[in-house]
């Protein structure tokens, strides 16, 4: 038996490379994790934008998803791009039939162009059928309000947001901040509620257009360290600093919103 871990993505694909399967990959593999997918939709995109979304057969989703637990050892998984309720409720169904370890929710619903990635009837979806599943959700500002139903604006609609969340039925919840006061703050908090307790992230704002991906990367690395046995705390931590290492030293790829940088962080460890 192999000591190598193993994680599982499942969401959409980028064709672009910056964000979705790819960027989950890439960070899988920089965290010393192997890799493994299955594929939710297609779409056709860049930096510069959304162009098409092709979702995947459901049965192919099914069938992508068994392969895997037939055949690998996961420890843990994460759940990006879902688009419709349909793939929400298949997703759902075989998280339960499968022993995958920890699961990270990443309630993807706008690209960082501002294409719609989810189907407005599919947030019920996600909220009913997901969030009591998951181990750890890991929501940007707007996304937390479009499923708590909150108003973000300071720290106690923060608390107010995550007692619905947490109500719902999730364990952990880490809100990104990066959209605070419309993208403008001097530091980008994210809030922590673990079982635990409760903390705040921060790092100060790096200027750049090159931010295409970060919550794909974020909640990937979050996935990557459960998977090799860090707590819930160390893991949320790692993931922060892997993002802002991927932030701020941008690649500086493609004419809009360029990719994350995934060498970073390990190459400034080595430094």
């Amino acid at each position: 038996m192999s000591n190598v871990k193993q994680a599982l993505t499942i969401a959409g694909s980028d064709s672009g490379g910056g964000a979705g399967i790819q960027a989950d990959l890439k960070t899988f593999q920089m965290r010393g994790v192997f890799g493994t997918s299955a594929i939710t939709a297609i779409t056709a995109q860049n930096t510069l934008g959304v162009f098409d979304i092709h979702p995947v057969p459901i049965q192919t989703i099914e069938a992508q998803i068994k392969a895997i637990a037939d055949d690998f050892d996961i420890q843990a998984v994460k759940v990006g791009m879902l688009g419709t309720p349909e793939i929400i409720e298949c997703v759902a169904e075989n998280l339960k039939r499968y022993k995958f370890g920890q699961f990270v929710l990443d309630p993807v619903m706008i690209a960082k162009g501002g294409a719609p990635l989810l189907q407005d009837n599919a947030v019920n979806a996600l909220v009913e059928k997901l969030l009591p599943l998951a181990d750890v959700i890991t929501p940007n500002i707007p996304e937390a309000e479009a499923l708590s139903g909150v108003k973000i604006t300071d720290e106690e609609s923060v608390k107010e947001a995550v007692k619905r969340l947490k109500a719902l039925g999730t364990k952990n919840v880490i809100i990104k901040g990066g959209h605070e006061l419309d993208s403008q703050s001097e530091i980008c908090r994210d809030w922590v509620f673990t079982d635990k307790e409760h903390f705040v992230l921060e790092a100060p704002r790096f200027n750049t257009p090159h931010t295409h991906g970060t919550g794909c990367t974020f909640s990937a690395c979050l996935t990557a360290e459960l998977a090799k046995g860090q707590t819930m705390e160390e893991a949320m931590k790692t993931a922060k600093a892997f993002i802002t290492a991927a932030i701020t030293h941008p690649l500086n790829i493609g004419h809009g919103h360029g990719p994350t940088n995934h060498w970073a962080y390990s190459q400034l460890s080595q430094e």
